[in-house]
């Protein structure tokens, strides 16, 4: 039976370009979410926190609250987290895009583009990025990659 590690070294899903371009999205995109998520979990950098963002969420009708503010902080902050690593981008990547949709549609959208007016553009932003790794990887410089490398052997 083979591993789930086996799995994915053989389907090249942790294979990556080998250019340092995803480095230069990952950086500022991994700390940006980690502090997103973290005013979403924790409270941290004048956020909410679980209670708090949980109330925002559950006027918007996306219930149960705090549940929801759990799943967008986990997203945005270990998604992040793992991004900035360069570990598991793809799907680190993937969830972060899902989230960002889900934001958008449900939060910003009816505000139109501009970030001033409580628009979409930064999400758009994060969004773009997020399926921007998913295509690309890690990059030369990412756990990934030398996972990748070593299991490939």
């Amino acid at each position: 039976m083979m591993s789930l590690l086996q799995r994915i070294v053989k389907s090249n899903t942790g294979s990556t370009n080998a250019s340092f371009a995803p480095l230069i999205l990952r950086i500022p995109t991994g700390i940006t979410l980690m502090a997103h998520g973290s005013q979403k979990l924790f409270g941290w950098f004048g956020g909410g926190g679980l209670e708090g963002t949980g109330q925002f969420m559950a006027s918007l009708g996306l219930s149960p609250g705090e549940l929801m503010a759990f799943l967008a902080g986990s997203g945005e902050f270990f998604g992040g987290l793992l991004i900035l690593l360069g570990l598991l981008t793809r799907p680190a990547a993937a969830v972060v895009a899902f989230t960002m949709v889900v934001a958008i549609v449900s939060v910003h959208l009816p505000n139109g583009l501009f970030l001033a007016n409580g628009g979409y553009e930064f999400g758009l932003a994060l969004l773009a990025i997020a399926v921007s790794l998913v295509f690309s990887g890690s990059g030369r410089v990412g756990i990934d990659n030398l996972i990748f490398k070593k299991l490939k052997g």
